[in-house]
């Protein structure tokens, strides 16, 4: 391991003293590239979400044959993210990069391109193949072009496809369904991501000799199929109507695979993932936040839409509208977030941004079918917002401004396995609450379709009696993600004292 600090990230070294803390010209152009497509990966979630209940028409199916779209792009996302470390040090991080644009564009054009479900869910997971390496190879080149002292500020930059996947992509995907075709949510990659593949070619720095280092089969062979089959057995637990045996089998055996992984790689020289870094104290704490956080975080994201769908009972198009605060209000905090984590250290904004979360979050957990959108929810959505612009990115960059030399890489790549992993059981937890709300309320298990083609073949009396019913799955639902934003102030508290990226000796193995 120690020769291969030469290897991760390329034969160009960013001089990571205090007098390199400037965000300078090259290390902007680098950004962009590695915005372009992240850009076209989140773009591409949100608008798939938003797109879903016009894609059980289109396909002829069902809400728990169409949740396949998401959930097989997430199992492949959670499938290939491990190797992400070690093919960075093997083949250098510009080449990765490069070769899971590629990917990610040719799951796109075919995913455009299916003719049923079947083909619809293979082709999203040759896209999540894509996407998998896509996130943790772009945080390993900026973490190393940054260096610990500008971190926080380029993690911000970074935070620009977050926001535009909450404020654009619905309205985006929206409009796209209902004025264009469902397949121009996929085509739409397409242009994004050759210029992301250009700026790629031309700005990141050249790769260096690869690394000779042996790749871990054996930890890929526990721990690849471990997260998958743990989160396939989780996602089950919507459509299994409870505990049955297709979820606990493939959980329990998913679970005992990643503890298989663990036992062996805390016994052996070079692990699939660096565990090492985990005898950090801060950066266990920072990890820590941000697993809780993607819970609590990609749980809401997954319920809000559904809320305006349901509750509100918009088309898609104005769904997407009516969430814009939201995005608004990340726009106001994110630039600064990134420069007070840098200059006071992460910890003292993103206590500050989770109260925020926190309060937005409080109001939909007291909202009713008759509640003003310009009076409760839109400011809900803002506040919300706000919280969220302070938090994401401070919370990665206190984590990986610990890294440096090889250790960039492969923690990296733990950070995004934590946060796809307990960001997708986040979703799935979501779900299962609204379902089993929805279920204990119609006292029958119901569907999302089947719920919003009830209440609008109902007359009016009925129509609002279901309505209400459904908020109050809803209001409960909120409350669930409100209580677990709550215990993510517990672990972000012991960051508060975490100095500033310049203030101290980065982990290195």
């Amino acid at each position: 391991m120690a020769s291969a600090e030469s290897h991760v990230g390329a034969a160009h070294v960013t001089d990571h003293t205090p007098q390199s803390s400037r965000i300078d010209g090259a290390l902007l152009k680098v950004a962009a590239a590695v915005i372009a497509g992240s850009i076209m990966a989140i773009l591409d979630t949100t608008v798939v979400t938003i797109a879903l209940q016009s894609l059980i028409v289109q396909f002829h199916t069902s809400f728990d044959t169409i949740q396949w779209v998401t959930t097989a792009y997430m199992l492949a996302l959670a499938t290939v993210i491990p190797a992400t470390g070690w093919a960075a040090e093997r083949f250098g991080t510009k080449r990765l990069y490069a070769f899971a644009l590629t990917l990610f564009l040719i799951g796109s054009v075919l995913a455009g391109l299916a003719w049923d479900i079947g083909s619809m869910i293979a082709f999203r997971v040759l896209q999540g193949l894509g996407g998998g390496i896509l996130t943790p190879a772009g945080m390993t080149i900026l973490t190393k072009e940054a260096g610990p002292a500008r971190v926080g500020r380029v993690m911000s930059l970074l935070g620009v496809p977050m926001l535009l996947g909450p404020l654009a992509g619905p309205i985006l995907g929206g409009w796209l369904v209902e004025s264009v075709s469902w397949r121009w949510i996929f085509y739409l990659n397409v242009p994004i991501g050759l210029l992301a593949l250009g700026l790629t070619l031309r700005y990141l720095p050249r790769d260096g000799k690869p690394a000779n280092g042996t790749f871990d089969l054996p930890g890929m062979l526990m721990l690849s199929p471990g997260v998958a089959l743990l989160l396939y057995g989780i996602s089950n637990i919507p459509r299994s109507d409870g505990v049955t045996l297709g979820v606990w089998v493939p959980a329990v055996l998913g679970l005992l695979l990643v503890v298989s992984f663990v036992m062996r790689a805390n016994r052996i020289e070079h692990p699939l993932l660096d565990l090492g870094l985990f005898r950090n104290r801060r950066f266990c704490v920072a990890i820590a936040t941000m697993a809780v956080f993607a819970v609590a975080f990609f749980g809401v994201m997954i319920v809000l839409p559904t809320y305006f769908l349901m509750v509100r009972q918009l088309g898609a198009l104005e769904a997407g509208v009516q969430l814009l605060p939201l995005g608004l209000g990340a726009v106001v905090t994110m630039p600064m977030a990134g420069r007070l984590a840098d200059r006071i250290g992460p910890g003292k904004v993103v206590v500050p941004g989770l109260l925020l979360i926190s309060a937005g979050l409080g109001v939909f957990t007291q909202v009713d079918p008759s509640s003003r959108y310009w009076s409760m929810l839109a400011p809900g959505l803002f506040v919300t917002g706000l919280g969220v612009g302070a938090t994401m990115m401070p919370i990665i960059s206190s984590a990986l401004q610990l890294l440096n030399g090889p250790a960039v890489a492969r923690g990296s790549t733990t950070a995004n396995i934590i946060q796809q992993a307990f960001g997708a059981i986040g979703s799935a937890v979501m779900a299962i609450v609204l379902a089993a709300g929805l279920a204990s309320r119609f006292d029958v298990p119901v569907s999302q379709g089947q719920l919003v083609a009830t209440t609008a073949l109902a007359d009016r009396e009925q129509r609002a009696s279901a309505i209400g019913l459904i908020s109050d799955t809803f209001t409960m639902t909120f409350s669930c993600c409100l209580g677990l934003m709550v215990v993510c102030l517990i672990p972000a508290c012991f960051l508060w004292r975490q100095p500033p990226g310049a203030g101290h000796e980065p982990v290195s193995h």
